[in-house]
């Protein structure tokens, strides 16, 4: 018999390694994968709130990517996340994307490619050569950028000419860069007033919750050591899981990772349900339910919530709040206008 015990196969707070482990998000893989294997392979704006999973799915595209195209030697993904990646300035990202690119078993194996990036210095003109240099070996290279955010903060390193020059290898077909960001590019070009035609050319690729199906397939994981479809979690513990991360998927994991902890060391629901209270509450729009308000305050709430879920086309946990906003400022917005109206009639 196996000494190995057997691993929790719910991540929370990092990046899902083994890829057995990251569920749903077909759609969106499809939709990044498109992208890069069209004509003109452009950029990609992967925009949704913190803990909807954003870095996971990056993660996970570069992890499989090859798994998804007919010509996989045609491309190099990389990720980075900006977070915590020590880029300082404009040679400081460029010396860590070289890196990585140096780095990826592909790139080994491919002499010609390396030679590109075997230079002194990888600075900003060092890293255009090195793309033009794979474009016309038939190879391109795919930047898959985590809190892009960060970097756009640093406007004093990081400003319009950098942003002009990915944009320039992009137009040229030499580059296809993904970022994820909690907002649109759009809106952090306006704060830090930015000007370059970069901030104007990624598709968006919407971000939100998992679907019922997917919710229900992430709690019903096997561990590493499982038996082929011998869920880690009881049939009990899975329903408890999916009652409390509903769809959102780090609530999800959280949720599955504290069941099969509680499994493990003999504790039981009333510490699940505590330790699981405390942690979610630092997810966004977490603490919202509209079914734990007085009656007379669901109805109040009801209507504008609903007209936020059709304006904005996301239901879900930890989008509620926002639905909520959008929706009450479409009614206040309306009420405003009639009330101009009348004034003007009357």
């Amino acid at each position: 018999m196996s000494s190995v015990q057997p691993s929790c196969p719910f991540i929370v707070g990092a990046a899902i390694a083994d890829s057995r482990f990251f569920v749903g998000r077909h759609e969106e893989l499809q939709q990044m994968t498109t992208q890069m294997t069209g004509t003109l392979p452009g950029s990609l704006n992967v925009v949704g709130r913190r803990r909807i999973g954003k870095s996971w799915l990056l993660y996970h595209f570069c992890q499989t990517y090859q798994e998804y195209v007919s010509q996989p030697d045609r491309f190099i993904s990389i990720y980075l996340s900006l977070q915590n990646s020590d880029c300082h300035g404009d040679e400081g990202f460029y010396h860590k994307v070289g890196r990585l690119l140096w780095n990826h078993p592909q790139v080994q194996h491919q002499p010609g490619l390396m030679e590109a990036l075997r230079v002194p210095q990888f600075n900003r003109l060092a890293f255009s050569s090195a793309m033009g240099h794979w474009k016309r070996q038939g190879v391109l290279a795919v930047l898959c950028l985590d809190d892009f955010e960060v970097l756009i903060r640093h406007y004093r390193e990081f400003d319009d000419g950098f942003f002009d020059n990915l944009r320039s290898l992009v137009d040229s077909g030499a580059l296809m860069v993904v970022v994820a960001s909690p907002r649109k590019l759009e809106f952090y070009q306006h704060r830090y007033r930015l000007t370059s035609p970069f901030f104007n050319l990624s598709q968006v690729l919407a971000l939100g919750e998992l679907r019922e199906e997917e919710a229900w397939k992430l709690v019903r994981l096997s561990d590493s050591q499982g038996k082929e479809g011998q869920a880690a979690l009881s049939p009990p513990d899975q329903k408890l899981a999916k009652q409390l991360g509903g769809t959102h998927p780090f609530l999800l994991q959280l949720a599955g990772s504290l069941l099969w902890e509680a499994r493990q060391q003999g504790r039981d629901i009333n510490w699940v349900k505590g330790r699981f209270e405390v942690e979610a509450r630092r997810t966004p729009g977490y603490s919202f339910e509209l079914h734990q308000l007085p009656l007379p305050l669901q109805v109040l709430v009801r209507f504008p919530l609903n007209l936020g879920r059709m304006v904005r086309g996301i239901r879900g946990t930890v989008d509620e709040i926002g639905n909520l906003m959008v929706g009450t400022a479409i009614l206040i917005g309306v009420i405003l206008g009639v009330v101009v109206l009348l004034s003007f009639l009357f």
